[in-house]
C-alpha cells in the first residue's frame, strides 16, 4: 500500500527536487494533527521577490519536516495549508510588495499533513538603492486564545472565496469580507492583529 503522505527524494538536481516537493505537497492531505513549538523558538525563512525560499532555519525544517536541500529553491507555498484563505495571502503580498511590513496568523502544513499555527512577521529586504530584493519572515508561536477567533474569521473568508469565482476574484472578495468583519468590530486589520 502506498502512503499518500510519504515523499521520497531521489538523486536529482535542486530544481527537480523542488518541483517534486511542490507536486507532492499539492496532493498531501491534512492529518488533523497539530504540531507546536516553544515560545522561545522562532521560525525564520528568507525568499527572493517571487517567494522562492533562499534560507530556512532549523526550526523551519523541523516543523515542516523538510530537509534543507528540499526547501531551498522551493516556493514558500509548499507549506501552505488548504485552510488558509487566499485573501490573507493577497493582503500579505500587497503589503510587502509595497514596501511595508505585515503581521498575519498563518496555519502551515508539514510534509506528513500535520499543521502548525504561527504569528508571522514579514518584512521586505531592500538594497542600497531602495529596491526590494527579497522578503524575510520571522514566525512565533501564536497566542492560543486568539486562534479560535482567527479560525472563525478564516472559515468565513473561505466561504466567501468558495462562491466568488476565479482565484483573483475570490481573493478580492475575501479581503473585502475580512475588512467588513473587522469594521463591524470597529477595527482595522492592524488593530485586530495587535489587540490579540
Amino acid at each position: 500500500m502506498t502512503d499518500t503522505n510519504t515523499f521520497e527524494t531521489t538523486q536529482v538536481g535542486s530544481a527537480e527536487r523542488s518541483a517534486q516537493l511542490r507536486k507532492f505537497m499539492q496532493t498531501a492531505q491534512p492529518s488533523g494533527r497539530e504540531r507546536t513549538f516553544g515560545e522561545d523558538e522562532i521560525i525564520v525563512s528568507k525568499t527572493d521577490t517571487r517567494g522562492t525560499l533562499t534560507y530556512v532555519n532549523p526550526v523551519f525544517l523541523r516543523l515542516a519536516d523538510l530537509e534543507e536541500r528540499e526547501a531551498i529553491g522551493a516556493p514558500h507555498s509548499v507549506i501552505r495549508h488548504p485552510d488558509m484563505p487566499r485573501g490573507v495571502f493577497k493582503l500579505l503580498w500587497d503589503r510587502i510588495q509595497s514596501g511595508q511590513e505585515v503581521f498575519a496568523y498563518v496555519v502551515n502544513m508539514a510534509r506528513n499533513g500535520d499543521h502548525y499555527w504561527v504569528l508571522a512577521h514579514v518584512t521586505p529586504t531592500f538594497d542600497a538603492a531602495g529596491r526590494i530584493t527579497g522578503y524575510h519572515s520571522n514566525r512565533r508561536a501564536p497566542d492560543r486564545a486568539a486562534l479560535a477567533e482567527v479560525q472563525a474569521i478564516y472559515a468565513r473568508m473561505r466561504q466567501v472565496e468558495a462562491t466568488a469565482g476565479a482565484k483573483q476574484a475570490a481573493a478580492d472578495a475575501s479581503v473585502a469580507a475580512l475588512t467588513s468583519m473587522l469594521a463591524d468590530q470597529g477595527l482595522t486589520y492592524d488593530q485586530f492583529i495587535f489587540s490579540r
